[in-house]
């Protein structure tokens, strides 16, 4: 993580919530690229990875998963081929190494609402009256607006906006 932390174009979220809370991953690095991180340790069971995978497949351009040798093939079955994969392991001097088993390709299905939702209401709405949408907007539900933005504007319009707002933000936790 240390090479992402020097830059000022980037930002480090810890447990940044997806859909609105329902899900979240353990880290997110947001440059030009979104991509998240998820950890497994030896310790943890893999309950909850198949709809964490699913979840995050639809948001992020890249993901890495890092696991312990315990359920390295398990985990490595469960998630798509193009997740990134590398196995944490434990030296003697508590120094940990990671060994690369699979590197991360690009994210070729995200979906489109489920990356609106990481734009906050009120931000929705500023890029629903650039494209010339005003009326009655602020009256809408938080749904609606998202509707109506994955209606007008392109995927591509909605990562560049997401990775723009979350890189800008001042007023939430971010570990930078």
């Amino acid at each position: 993580m240390k090479k992402f932390s020097k830059s000022k174009n980037t930002v480090i979220i810890e447990e940044l919530g997806l859909g609105h809370g329902s899900t979240r991953i353990d880290l997110a690095v947001v440059n030009g690229c979104l991509h998240g991180f998820e950890f497994k340790s030896d310790k943890d069971n893999l309950k909850r990875l198949p709809h964490q995978a699913d979840t995050y497949s639809k948001v992020f351009d890249k993901i890495t998963l890092i696991v312990g040798y315990r359920h390295a093939f398990k985990a490595i079955k469960t998630v798509p081929e193009w997740w990134g994969v590398k196995i944490a392991e434990k030296k003697t001097n508590d120094e940990v190494r990671f060994l690369t088993v699979r590197r991360e390709k690009k994210n070729l299905s995200q979906d489109k609402l489920l990356l609106a939702k990481l734009l906050w209401k009120e931000e929705a709405i500023v890029l629903l009256e650039e494209f010339g949408l005003k009326k009655g907007l602020r009256s809408k539900t938080r749904n609606s607006i998202y509707n109506m933005l994955i209606d007008v504007a392109d995927i591509e319009t909605i990562q560049n906006r997401v990775r723009e707002r979350l890189i800008n933000r001042t007023d939430w936790r971010v570990g930078k």
